[in-house]
């Protein structure tokens, strides 16, 4: 079972924790994820593209990340994502951490701080080994190519990420 630090307005833990996907959090309580985008020296960023058995977004492509565990650091918890669904160790990767936002979202009762990280690696294909649990196929995409996927509605959080792939 994971556990997720609970956060307040001001992104400060609060003592609390919750259970992963416990949708019952108070008004002013946050949950931390990450994002963590791996671009490579070619001006190509590392991509996946969600399993269809997802709940939610089956098929939409995305950049590795998810949930921040109770005690975890946000970047120990994007190194660890990204590892867990790419193989890929960013640890001694150039870049690090860009910018963060938040999400309100009262009626579903789910609120979350997001960090995005971009780290840049010269890496090919044989280098990543998706996580076949939660990727379908990966691929390494131009800023156009990516920006297509999301004028399709098939790109997980391009808005609000879309400044990462920028240099």
């Amino acid at each position: 079972m994971e556990i997720w630090d609970i956060y307040d307005v001001n992104k400060e833990k609060t003592g609390r924790t919750m259970v992963r996907n416990d949708w019952n959090m108070q008004p002013g309580d946050y949950h931390l994820t990450v994002l963590g985008v791996i671009k490579r020296p070619d001006n190509t960023f590392l991509i996946t593209r969600r399993v269809l058995s997802k709940a939610w977004a089956p098929g939409h492509w995305e950049v590795s990340g998810g949930a921040a565990l109770s005690g975890e650091t946000s970047l120990d918890a994007v190194k660890r994502e990204v590892f867990e669904e790419t193989g890929i160790d960013v640890s001694e990767a150039k870049g690090g951490f860009c910018f963060s936002y938040r999400r309100d979202n009262p009626k579903e009762k789910d609120n979350y701080f997001v960090d995005i990280y971009r780290f840049e690696m010269d890496i090919n294909e044989n280098d990543v080994k998706i996580q076949k649990e939660e990727a379908l196929e990966f691929k390494f995409a131009t800023i156009e190519e990516i920006k297509e996927i999301a004028d399709r509605g098939e790109f997980l959080h391009y808005d609000s990420i879309k400044k990462v792939f920028e240099d």
